[in-house]
This record gives structure tokens, C-alpha cells and sequence, in this order.
């Protein structure tokens, strides 16, 4: 697990609520912060990809656990 500096929790929230609210979250990052966001909504995987390819962020590891979802993103 990498280490991140703000984390958000997008439990039980369903699509868009968990791409809007790491979109939100990473603007007002630092560059090279790392966000870990964990989500239970199986959309949110390729939510997740759209909206990284979109601002340039970058996906630097990722994982499925018992039907949580975490991402961690390194603001580009």
C-alpha cells in the first residue's frame, strides 16, 4: 500500500458520487500528493480510469477487496 496524504471514503455512494468527489478532492492537492480513495460501486473502476485520463493524473496502484475498491492517485 502506498503511502497518501488525504484519503477519501466513497463508501456506498454510487456513480458519479465517487469520480466527482476525487475529481474535487484532487484539485485542491498538491502536485505529487498521493489521494487513496476507497469506493464500493464496481462502476467507479472505469469511472475512475475516464476521469484520470482526462486531467492527467496518475493511477500508481490499485485493488479489489471483498468489494472495496481502492485507488491511489498521484496528482500530477
Amino acid at each position: 500500500m502506498p503511502e497518501f496524504q488525504k484519503e477519501l471514503n466513497a463508501k456506498d455512494m454510487s456513480c458519479p458520487a465517487p469520480v466527482m468527489k476525487t475529481k474535487k478532492m484532487l484539485r485542491d492537492m498538491v502536485e505529487g500528493d498521493v489521494l487513496h480513495v476507497v469506493a464500493t460501486d464496481p462502476a467507479s473502476i472505469e469511472d475512475m480510469n475516464i476521469l484520470l485520463e482526462s486531467c492527467g493524473d496518475t493511477l500508481i496502484d490499485s485493488s479489489d477487496s471483498h468489494g472495496e475498491y481502492h485507488f491511489y492517485i498521484k496528482k500530477s
